[in-house]
């Protein structure tokens, strides 16, 4: 288990490349996207078939992100994504003693640990998934004022012909370079996706049905759906990888526009009259309207999914084609319907109401669930396009798994 001597030196390409990368992962918006990048290249420098990452948040290390070449490819919708647990910020476990001490940990073989270290490797992933984790590399991620913002464990180096062999020198050198340039990029992607949340909490404030967990739910639900309907199109996985960057944070503000509907429509608990309604069909016009002056491709998306979220694939939805809707109240206008709807706007519908029939609420008990598959199935092709309901099922296990990760 050693360390870095003092005499080792920096190759001046390989420093490059990880500005390089960081320069690059600058440029991202959501949390979850940054982690992906983040591993990838740490992975490459280390030449690491598995790794994943845990972020501090209230004192604990929360599970947060995971890569593992053997047990899933990298263009899969992985369940895995959204486990939830957390560990200790302690000497019993590695991750914790990374983050307690700021050392940086390197195992050879995780069933041998010596028996006079304070922590211990927890077999229990492998005896689950079958997996066999040997050597590992424990990372603290701090910032450069010395701010603990995670920790990163990659598993198994391997060799060029697939061996699973102990860390090199080099990546015992370059990997804790590159997290540390790589934290202050996550502790920026915690903060977009804290802002957002608390953006959503002052719509809760008039709509308790825009709860922290439903934003965070339709979120993760339109990236994931995302990602496979784009991948069952044969999209680049470079433009795949940008666009969820973006669609994650952007559904997340589907129902800001909320926020101008008065009390006694958003808060009313019975149905609500025709003329309630067309007030309430506003929403989607004040929401776009908060993103319409700005030029970056985060507030385009955002506008599109705000204004177009309740327009339906045959029709008949609102608040249809508004060619002056910054200045204007009046929601009517000749509905939308099929590619002329923005595809971030039909993946965030499906999202949206699935939720929404998922959870309870003051008027209404959840649907069951055969119930709502059994609807969804039915809207295809009238409420919702085909393609994005193919895309939801085919990944069904993993919309479950978003549901467990962030209950109400």
């Amino acid at each position: 288990m050693g360390g870095i001597m003092a005499s080792e030196r920096y190759d001046e390409d390989v420093v490059l490349r990880i500005l390089r990368t960081t320069e690059e992962i600058n440029h991202l918006k959501d949390v979850d996207a940054i982690l992906d990048r983040i591993l990838l290249e740490a992975r490459r420098l280390a030449q690491a078939d598995a790794g994943s990452i845990f972020l501090l948040e209230k004192d604990q290390l929360a599970f947060s992100y995971v890569h593992n070449d053997t047990l899933f490819r990298e263009d899969e919708n992985n369940a895995a994504l959204y486990s939830a647990y957390t560990v200790g910020v302690d000497d019993t476990s590695i991750v914790g003693y990374a983050a307690l001490t700021g050392q940086h940990l390197v195992i050879d073989d995780a069933y041998a640990i010596p028996a006079d270290r304070p922590y211990a490797f927890n077999p229990r992933f492998d005896e689950l998934s079958g997996y066999r984790t040997r050597s590992i590399l424990t990372i603290p991620l701090k910032t450069f004022d010395d701010r603990l913002v995670g920790v990163m464990q990659l598993i198994n180096a391997k060799e060029g012909e697939g061996r699973v062999v102990p860390f090199s020198r080099p990546s015992q050198l370059y990997v804790p370079l590159f997290g540390n340039h790589a934290a202050v990029a996550i502790e920026r992607g915690c903060m977009n996706r804290e802002l957002i949340l608390r953006m959503m909490k002052m719509a809760e404030l008039r709509d308790p049905g825009e709860t922290g967990a439903h934003v965070q739910r339709v979120g993760a639900y339109s990236a994931e759906i995302f990602q496979r309907w784009a991948l069952n199109r044969g999209w680049e996985r470079r433009v795949i990888k940008a666009q969820r960057d973006l669609i994650r944070l952007a559904a997340m503000l589907h129902d800001v526009g909320k926020v101008g509907i008065s009390d006694a429509i958003l808060k009313k608990p019975g149905r609500l009259t025709p003329e309630e309604f067309e007030v309430m069909k506003l929403h989607t016009v004040y929401g776009a309207r908060l993103f319409v002056n700005t030029t970056s491709a985060l507030d385009r998306m955002s506008v599109d999914i705000a204004l177009n979220h309740h327009e339906k694939w045959a029709g008949g939805g609102y608040p249809g084609v508004l060619p002056d809707f910054l200045h204007s109240d009046e929601a009517a206008g000749q509905p939308k319907r099929g590619e002329e709807i923005p595809a971030a706007a039909r993946i965030v519908a499906l999202a949206d109401v699935f939720d929404a029939l998922a959870a309870r609420r003051c008027y209404k008990e959840p649907w069951p669930e055969e119930r709502i598959l059994t609807e969804i199935r039915a809207s295809s092709g009238r409420h919702f396009d085909p393609e994005v309901v193919a895309a939801f099922f085919q990944i069904y296990e993993v919309i479950t798994a978003i549901q467990r990760r962030f209950p109400d």
